[in-house]
């Protein structure tokens, strides 16, 4: 599972009927650097959100066959699956070790 912020959504003239009742969500993944500064540089995909995530908001999700695991039996064409909306996040930032 990683991070990410979302950006815009995606709109389908059709989609296909299991899509139903969510919302394709452009997200851009974030490294531990980008949470510091709270925007990144990765390209952006496309994930399913079923829990109502808006724009700017940071994100969990996962990718892959983890993506359609929390909908089967039923198949779910989907290969990126919002799975939580982060409220607050603290994120510690590491100094590099000094050299002798």
């Amino acid at each position: 599972m990683r991070l990410g912020l979302t950006i815009g959504t995606v709109t389908l003239v059709s989609a296909h009927p299991t899509l139903q009742g969510g919302v394709l969500r452009v997200v851009v993944p974030l490294s531990a650097s980008d949470l510091a500064h709270g925007d990144g540089k990765a390209e952006p995909l496309v994930a399913w959100d079923d829990l109502g995530a808006g724009d700017g908001q940071i994100v969990a999700f996962s990718e892959g066959g983890e993506a359609a695991q929390p909908f089967r039996p039923q198949e779910k064409p989907i290969d990126a699956y919002v799975a939580a909306i982060i409220d607050t996040l603290d994120v510690a930032v590491l100094q590099p070790a000094r050299q002798a």
